[in-house]
């Protein structure tokens, strides 16, 4: 029975110790611009902002660790220690929809996020100028990043552009407005603009668009059946006077 007793308390030891530690991790809390649970953040294109995480309820020094989305970010020796900032200067468009994510160095299950609203007005671009052949398809990209995202619609020489079922397509994504014309004619030369609006503001690309004459269509197999014809007759010729042409030799 003494044996019995005296294996019993090592047993029980370590079995306390990992509860003890259980209870200390799991009384750990991160806060995020005090924010202890994940958060969107919305900022705007430029002025810099800062991240601040902190360790709460803890009694000894926590060591805490920065992520932007999946890479860790380095931090100064100073700056890791129950309390840590990152500074996100300037802010750009490539910031938006990314994470950041401070967690608890010894226990990574502890952290908080916050995903980053950038918001910014209307950015077009696109091809200005597109030349085609009449009868020819065309399509007119412009290219549109905003955030919100904008409502979008084409016009032509400043009028609102009247869609034809048959001949006009349009695709739009969140970065993408796109219109495809079928068998131009010369009636559709003229300026197509891309109007961009969004609640903070709103942005015009024009497009020139110029519709060649038809070119005509080179007879590119009449012209090999004629140098074949030319090629045999004259091969014939030669066979046919092949017995002058070896006097003269």
């Amino acid at each position: 029975m003494a044996q019995g007793r005296s294996l019993a308390v090592p047993y029980g030891a370590p079995v306390l110790a990992v509860s003890f530690l259980a209870c200390v991790t799991t009384g750990l809390e991160l806060s995020v611009n005090n924010h202890a649970a994940d958060f969107t953040l919305s900022t705007e294109l430029g002025p810099a902002i800062s991240l601040s995480c902190l360790v709460q309820n803890s009694s000894q020094a926590e060591e805490l660790l920065w992520y932007r989305g999946d890479g860790q970010v380095g931090l100064k020796e100073g700056n890791r220690v129950n309390i840590s900032h990152i500074c996100i200067s300037p802010v750009n468009e490539s910031d938006n929809g990314v994470t950041f994510t401070c967690k608890l160095a010894r226990d990574k299950s502890v952290q908080v996020s916050v995903i980053l609203d950038v918001q910014f007005p209307p950015r077009l671009s696109g091809e200005e100028t597109l030349y085609v052949e009449e009868e020819k398809d065309v399509t007119l990209t412009c290219n549109s990043k905003s955030n919100p995202q904008a409502q979008s619609t084409w016009l032509k020489d400043n009028q609102s552009l009247t869609l034809q079922q048959s001949r006009h397509e349009l695709y739009q994504t969140s970065e993408l407005f796109r219109l495809s014309i079928r068998k131009v004619h010369k009636s559709d030369n003229g300026t197509y603009s891309c109007l961009v609006q969004s609640p903070l503001g709103n942005g015009m690309r024009d497009f020139h668009l110029i519709v060649e004459d038809k070119k005509p269509v080179f007879p590119k197999e009449a012209v090999i059946a004629a140098v074949v014809v030319v090629t045999v007759t004259i091969l014939f010729g030669i066979v046919a006077r092949k017995d002058k042409f070896f006097k003269v030799w």
